[in-house]
């Protein structure tokens, strides 16, 4: 009796403790990725992201992203070591011309686009033609449509992207934030 080829490795789920963009969590079930998103009151236009690594027992503030009022939004990624330079969201993300989605590199060289084609978001290598999506993003859902949810909302990444997890779940963060912000000003404007 033979055996088929090895089964690839599970896609790592990571659970949204609230819908908010400004003040959740995301993380797995067995803790292995844990990462705080944390607006506090008395700094309300500076967003950090944090990491918690159970195994050392530390936590490291990953980036940060500032959202200043009639500022352009700006991002930073930190190390344990250091505070990284500022830049502007647009030049992290770079849009690629549709109402939600964008273009980010990784460290390594690696390119990743974020699209919507089903009004949930998807993360899609930009050199693969398939378009086989490495993070999918799937909306919680409610009893009956109304009452409590039945499941909380979550990202799914697929194992070959968990080294660019930081990068992908701060380019998600500013996505969402961009995505709900024009659904706003369309409410603003047809009232």
């Amino acid at each position: 009796m033979s055996r088929g080829a090895p089964k690839p490795p599970p896609p790592h789920k990571l659970t949204f403790a609230t819908n908010s963009v400004r003040n959740t969590t995301f993380a797995e079930d067995n803790n292995k990725f844990y990462y705080e998103i944390v607006t506090r009151f008395w700094h309300p236009h500076l967003t950090k992201i944090n990491k918690y690594d159970y195994e050392a027992r530390v936590v490291n503030c990953i980036a940060e992203i500032e959202d200043q009022p009639n500022k352009d939004v700006k991002v930073r990624f930190n190390t344990a070591d250091a505070e990284g330079e500022w830049m502007r969201a647009c030049d992290f993300i770079k849009n690629d011309g549709s109402a939600v989605g964008g273009t980010f590199t990784q460290e390594d060289g690696t390119e990743y686009r974020w699209k919507a084609p089903k009004r949930y978001l998807q993360l899609i290598k930009s050199d693969d033609e398939e378009e086989v999506p490495v993070a999918e993003y799937h909306p919680h859902k409610r009893h009956f449509g109304v009452w409590r949810m039945s499941q909380r909302a979550f990202l799914e990444v697929k194992p070959e992207a968990a080294a660019a997890l930081d990068r992908i779940i701060v380019s998600y963060l500013l996505i969402e934030r961009r995505k709900r912000q024009t659904k706003i000003k369309v409410k603003l404007e047809t009232k």
